[in-house]
């Protein structure tokens, strides 16, 4: 196992240390010996019980799973875009246990948010056909569904970061997946940095580098290996044609401000009238999201009865796991799901056919000067809402309303800035 080199290495310097002193070595070659036994029958027992990807064809990371794993085989790095619905998120841990990676350690799948981690983990467990825990675990804040059986470990970027100060080396891990790198969060950069500079010491390391909004030759030449880019294998995604409306809000004659609440109800009636399927609307806040559940509750929603009430749901990271799940379960009415960027890019909310987007999140920052992080709304960048409108084409053409006007998107940065700054 890749956790006992280390070790191994070092008791081979010590019986090595102790002959030429002709020291007594018997003690130390029995121990070497029963460590050794003990790591390679582990080895050998993950190899045996090592998961079988049952693929989904209709999937376009799938389709392309040949030529991903041939570049995961001959690079240390490989960069994976793939856009909104490629099914990059569950496929990836999977071609990489096809090629034998997860054996001699664990394939660590880093995700920005909880709720993603834990969904992420459940859905590839489905697919293998195992229970979740065993083969297939997760680890997040005050929650560690893994086992020693474990052969896939999705987590946040923050448990990861903190595994370095204990696993310098990251021995537990012989492939790394960093999703959704495009969110230049400090962990993510500090990982990024780290794992970097980790490579020249761990050959046998594995990274792939995914997302769907990534700035590709950055990152490419970041991760260059004697002066040649990492590669890149840019997968479309299986989505319909999307319509983009913009209606910026009207301005509210007693406070002056843009009538954001107004403009969402109002949004909501024009989708529900359109479009057969469920609405995700996009808040920057929990409170925002309660404000705006609150406001739908009391609103007639065009197409409602009493036996098919359209059914409002909340949708963040700190919502309990029970009520995150209500999201997932099939349903027979118009559902209406209001969330943080949470939905952007980490989860795929099913059913969904209209998406109201009024540009903003709540993005974390941080001054290098002050040493102190903030939490401010700000508005999204182009990357952020071409995702967001991506999210209303999953299962069939979509309409997006977009709460700015198309100058205001014109003037946004194609790419998330990095929260360090």
């Amino acid at each position: 196992m890749q956790a006992d080199r280390h070790r191994l290495r070092r008791m081979l310097r010590r019986i090595a240390a102790a002959q030429r002193r002709a020291h007594p070595v018997d003690r130390l070659v029995e121990q070497f010996q029963r460590l050794l036994q003990r790591s390679t029958a582990e080895y050998e027992l993950r190899l045996r019980n090592l998961p079988r990807p049952r693929w989904q064809s209709d999937l376009p990371v799938t389709q392309r799973r040949h030529e991903i794993a041939q570049a995961i085989r001959d690079h240390p790095v490989v960069i994976v875009c793939g856009e909104t619905g490629s099914g990059k998120s569950t496929q990836l841990p999977q071609i990489c246990l096809e090629l034998g990676r997860g054996v001699a350690g664990m394939i660590g799948h880093t995700q920005p948010r909880r709720i993603a981690a834990r969904s992420i983990a459940a859905r590839v467990a489905e697919d293998l056909c195992v229970p979740l825990g065993q083969e297939v675990g997760y680890k997040v804040r005050f929650t560690d569904a893994t086992s020693p059986r474990t052969c896939v470990k999705l987590m946040t970027d923050g448990i990861l970061l903190a595994e370095t100060q204990n696993d310098r080396f990251l021995d537990r891990y012989d492939t790394i997946i960093l999703d959704e790198a495009h969110e230049r969060s400090l962990n993510i950069d500090f990982l990024l940095g780290y794992l970097r500079n980790l490579l020249s010491r761990r050959q046998d390391l594995k990274l792939i580098i995914t997302s769907a909004t990534i700035d590709v030759a950055r990152f490419a030449a970041h991760f260059a290996v004697d002066g040649a880019p990492a590669p890149v294998i840019t997968v479309s995604g299986r989505t319909w044609p999307v319509e983009i409306r913009w209606r910026p809000p009207a301005v509210d004659e007693a406070s002056g401000e843009p009538d954001l609440p107004q403009a969402v109800l109002d949004a909501v009636d024009e989708l529900a009238r359109e479009t057969p399927g469920d609405i995700l609307v996009f808040m920057p806040t929990e409170q925002a999201i309660h404000e705006t559940a609150k406001a739908l509750r009391g609103h007639r929603i065009p197409g409602d009865d009493a036996p098919s009430a359209t059914e409002i749901l909340p949708l963040y990271a700190r919502l309990p796991v029970a009520e995150q799940q209500r999201v997932f379960q099939p349903h027979t009415h118009r559902r209406i799901v209001i969330a943080t960027n949470v939905a952007e890019s980490s989860l795929t909310v099913p059913g969904i056919r209209g998406v109201i987007d009024p540009g903003t999140a709540r993005i974390s920052r941080y001054s290098a000067r002050s040493k102190t992080q903030r939490l401010p709304v700000e508005p999204i960048s182009k990357a952020s809402a071409d995702q967001r409108a991506g999210r209303c084409g999953r299962v069939g053409p979509g309409i997006c309303i977009r709460l700015y006007s198309p100058e205001d998107y014109a003037a946004r940065p194609r790419y998330t800035p990095p929260e360090i700054l």
